[in-house]
């Protein structure tokens, strides 16, 4: 069949295409082959697509063949292109086309057909075609609606089941605004409309828009009459199916009641098209965000550091809920202070702080101050805000108290529809709580370090004629207080005490045992009591604990000047189950003193044993904890042998030399992170 580039063609065509199918039914009936009904619908609805292609894309006439096989059922549309002519005459017929619906037709030939293709041949001609497979074995649904004749009149019961009708084989294959608009074409079709059109407002914000039109566009300049119907969907979808025809055009001359019976009969098709794509949308949109915010949830509690905590909540919050982003927190004295900033375009970094940093002057407006000064102390609401720029403010508070503001700029193109309120909402509470225990951590660790301080001298004794040094490494810089100390008591202007311990366990407890062996050693000792008696008197104190977890190795040397004016000192030691010293010589030689005793609070009675040493003028005292001997790389341990030879190696130098030494070979001996605490602690004799 031949038609000419006019508007009407495609209804031709599709009503010339169904008799041809009919015809073709009648024969495969009888000559026992696969249905052609089944496919009917699909067949006429590509071809119809490919028609108005031809009509509004090459303005010439073109011609329609169908090829009906055992296997195959086949549609090529031929048209001669655009040359000179044919431009000039598409140019006023242009205004006749599907706006809202351009392009998907060969989107629906290719996921539809079975196969399809395109040729340009010599003479100028161009030919789309697809096939459709035909398949024997499938039963043949219920027979499909045939295109009344126009130039009869259709009774009540053709012009509904022509409207509504589309097989439940053809709807699982088109997508919903497909569906919506191939019932738009039928209406127009039936009531011979200029146009057909479906406007839907999804209620996010970016107004009412065009999903689907058929027919011309509207013009001032026209003289029409509209019949709108509103679609019945649920809040806050709205939409509106309408209807446009010519005044001058007899042929639109149709009963009013009439045409709007129809369209409100094929608007309730619609609006479950229409709501149907609108929920599966939202269920997607539900899902990302849950995702979103598990995401959330996982980046904000990879760290309890509080900058790292802060500086997330921005990155996660742009440019998804907003172009830009800003945290204020809370500072003790209760004014606020900008913690983190991001935007979209870095250039506008500068700019932005300059007006969201209370502590710039004259940056904040005193709005938006006035604003994060009411939701600080009101908790209110998330308010929006206008100035420096329309955002959404919301109070970051948690555990009954608010420790500051999340300021979320508009997204572009839009404001924050209710969906953005409610996930910023929740965003806030994620990052208040994250904020909140990294606060908590770092204030923990902060005490904890504190306490750990505590247990240390704050400084060594500076007496002519001694050197003191010392050096602590703990394991962690976190909220776990180590059980190793070292500590000098000055007992009187010719002794001192020099002290190391390592009290088992790690934590509060080992803290508090910690300052008691500290403690009631130095009590013991300034009551003239000697090493091996004070050292039993502490074993007593702490077998009254009961706690045999919470034992002690101790090291404690009493260190005084001869008698005689001889130089050098001399040295009482007991070792309550710690390790050997190192005695380093001017000399160059390093050796190991001291017998071992029993640890303190492990059992009634301790067996220790006094020794007594002397240090030339130059020699060295050197103390530790097994945190240097059992420092681990892989199976090997740092070990006895290697402190010796580190000691020897820093001979004749301070006693600061002999701890920096050690500490430099303990660090470099292993990359890895140490898993115990390191306490040095050198005395040496002066020259």
């Amino acid at each position: 069949m031949r038609l000419p580039p006019d508007a009407r063609s495609p209804a031709r065509a599709r009503r010339m295409l169904q008799d041809a199918l009919r015809e073709a039914e009648t024969a495969a009936a009888a000559a026992g082959a696969g249905p052609v009904d089944a496919l009917a619908d699909t067949v006429v609805l590509l071809a119809s697509e490919l028609c108005e292609n031809a009509v509004l894309h090459a303005g010439t006439e073109f011609e329609v063949e169908l090829v009906v096989t055992p296997a195959e059922i086949t549609v090529s549309v031929t048209d001669r292109g655009q040359g000179a002519l044919e431009l000039h005459l598409a140019k006023p017929r242009r205004q006749y086309g599907r706006a809202a619906t351009h392009g998907r037709g060969l989107e629906l030939v290719q996921r539809l057909a079975t196969t399809w293709g395109t040729r340009h041949e010599s003479d100028g001609r161009h030919v789309i075609w697809f096939s459709i497979a035909r398949t024997p074995e499938a039963a043949a649904p219920e027979r499909p609606v045939s295109v009344p004749d126009p130039e009869r009149v259709w009774s009540d019961a053709e012009q509904a089941r022509w409207l509504l009708h589309v097989p439940p084989s053809l709807i699982e294959r088109l997508e919903p605004m497909e569906l919506v608009a191939e019932l738009v074409r039928r209406l127009r079709e039936l009531l011979r409309a200029e146009s057909v059109s479906v406007e839907v407002d999804e209620g996010d914000g970016a107004g009412v828009r065009e999903v689907a039109r058929d027919g011309i566009g509207r013009s001032p300049l026209d003289r029409r009459t509209a019949v709108e119907v509103p679609l019945p969907v649920t809040p806050p979808l709205r939409g509106t199916l309408r209807v446009t025809h010519r005044r001058d055009r007899p042929e639109a001359e149709l009963a009013p009641d009439r045409v709007r019976d129809l369209t409100e009969l094929i608007a309730y098709r619609v609006a479950m098209a229409v709501e149907s794509r609108w929920l599966r949308a939202v269920d997607q949109r539900r899902r990302a965000w849950m995702t979103y915010l598990a995401e959330t949830s996982e980046l904000l509690g990879q760290s309890l550091d509080v900058d790292l905590t802060v500086a997330v909540v921005p990155q996660v919050v742009v440019p998804r809920l907003g172009r830009w982003c800003a945290v204020h927190l809370l500072e003790p004295d209760g004014r606020l202070k900008l913690a983190a900033l991001t935007h979209a375009d870095e250039n506008e970094i500068t700019e932005l702080r300059a007006v969201l940093d209370p502590e710039v002057r004259p940056g904040m407006p005193a709005e938006l101050r006035s604003v994060l000064n009411e939701l600080v102390r009101d908790a209110v609401a998330p308010v929006r805000v206008t100035a420096p720029a329309d955002a959404l403010a919301l109070p970051l508070r948690t555990r009954g108290r608010t420790i500051g503001v999340l300021l979320i700029g508009r997204p572009a193109g839009r404001p924050h529809n209710p969906e953005d309120v409610v996930l910023a909402g929740d965003i806030a509470r994620r990052a208040a709580l994250a904020i909140h225990n990294a606060q908590s951590t770092a204030a923990h660790v902060a005490v904890s370090q504190e306490l750990q301080q505590a247990l240390l001298p704050r400084a060594l004794p500076v007496v002519p004629g001694l050197d003191f040094a010392a050096a602590y490494l703990p394991a962690s810089t976190g909220s776990d207080v180590g059980g190793d100390f070292y500590d000098v008591l000055t007992v009187d202007p010719a002794h001192w005490l020099v002290s190391i311990g390592d009290v088992c366990g790690k934590g509060a407890r080992a803290a508090a045992r910690t300052g008691l062996v500290r403690d009631v050693l130095r009590v013991l000792v300034r009551d003239h009591r000697s090493l091996q008696q004070a050292i039993e008197v502490l074993n007593a104190v702490m077998m009254e604990a009961a706690d045999p977890l919470q034992f002690c190795t101790l090291a404690a040397a009493m260190v005084s000047r001869p008698p005689l004016s001889g130089g050098g000192l001399d040295v009482e030691l007991v070792l309550a189950g710690h390790l050997q010293p190192v005695v380093v010589r001017h000399t160059g030689k390093a050796e190991l003193i001291g017998v071992f005793g029993t640890a303190v609070g492990l059992v009634p009675t301790v067996q220790l044993e006094c020794t007594r040493h002397h240090l030339e003028p130059g020699d060295v005292l050197l103390v530790y904890t097994d945190g240097v001997t059992e420092r681990r790389r892989g199976t090997e341990q740092f070990g006895t042998e290697r402190l010796l030879d580190v000691a020897a190696g820093a001979a004749g130098g301070t006693a600061a030399a002999v701890v920096e030494a050690t500490r430099e070979a303990v660090e470099r001996f292993s990359p890895e992170p140490m898993d115990d605490d390191v306490a040095l602690l050198a005395v040496r004799a002066a020259p």
